[in-house]
């Protein structure tokens, strides 16, 4: 359990992070920026984990989160436009 809320606090200190990296202006709230970072830090976790990258709490577990958090952002502006 604690390990579900840490990656829900991580995810949200991720999305403002990816947000800040991304270019362009999007016009997405906190919640929306949030949202797309915890998910981005759920995924990187996983995959991470399952392939023997990583384990929990190290640091490339945020960094393949941030990049996570930030390739959802492309693909969530993209679907947006069409």
């Amino acid at each position: 359990m604690g390990s579900l809320i840490w990656t829900i606090v991580i995810g949200f200190v991720v999305g403002l992070v990816a947000r800040a990296l991304k270019p362009g202006d999007d016009k997405l709230g906190i919640i929306v920026t949030s949202l797309l970072g915890i998910i981005g830090a759920f995924v990187a976790s996983f995959i991470g984990k399952t392939l023997g990258w990583y384990g929990d709490g190290e640091a490339a577990g945020f960094i393949a989160a941030v990049v996570g958090a930030v390739v959802l952002l492309f693909v969530y502006g993209m679907l947006k436009k069409k």
